[in-house]
């Protein structure tokens, strides 16, 4: 092949690459969309007992397909650094820890939420407080809706502290229940 030809092939397959990496990238995008979450004062309900925190924690993401979910409901539960913490596993059985920012929770879990439904209850909690800090082991249920099939279960590990005003989640860490790993006795009803 002459040295011209040559070139010209190497700059399309070179254009063919970047284009299908634009692709992917575009294709990625879509599915963790930007979502705007407008700041609001909090519900004094919420904020007020470590009661109305966790209970506001799990009906701001819970709704029927096609609502909208409560993000910025949702934000005025935590500090502004909060980090999330969901625990998987690969397909070797390692744990993984997917480290998530608010906002990259948000953007990352919206679609699927609004378009499928999701519903999360609480369905045992056990509490551990001492002066202004506490952590609750909120064990859930999952399913797409009210009463609908059961999708998973788990423990949501909530730490949080009281600033003299209001109850505020530092953090939240989250494991799922899976084969070979289910959730003991004590933190079931």
């Amino acid at each position: 092949m002459p040295p011209r030809v040559r070139a010209l092939a190497w700059a399309l397959g070179i254009g063919w690459a970047v284009a299908g990496i634009a692709w992917l990238a575009a294709e990625e995008a879509q599915k963790t969309k930007h979502v705007e979450v407008p700041t609001i004062a909090p519900r004094a309900e919420d904020v007020g007992t470590i009661e109305g925190i966790v209970k506001a924690y799990y009906e701001v993401i819970t709704g029927p397909p096609g609502r909208p979910r409560e993000w910025s409901r949702d934000r005025t539960l935590y500090i502004s650094d909060l980090r999330f913490v969901a625990m998987e596993v690969d397909k070797s059985g390692s744990p993984q820890a997917r480290i998530m920012s608010h906002q990259q929770f948000v953007d990352a879990e919206n679609a699927e939420m609004v378009q499928e439904g999701f519903d999360e209850r609480e369905i045992h909690r056990v509490t551990q407080r001492f002066g202004n800090i506490a952590h609750v082991f909120s064990t859930y249920e999952t399913r797409r809706t009210p009463g609908g099939p059961l999708i998973g279960r788990g423990i949501n590990s909530i730490e949080l502290f009281w600033d003299g005003k209001r109850w505020w989640i530092a953090s939240a860490i989250w494991d799922e229940e899976r084969p070979g790993k289910t959730i003991p006795k004590e933190y079931l009803p």
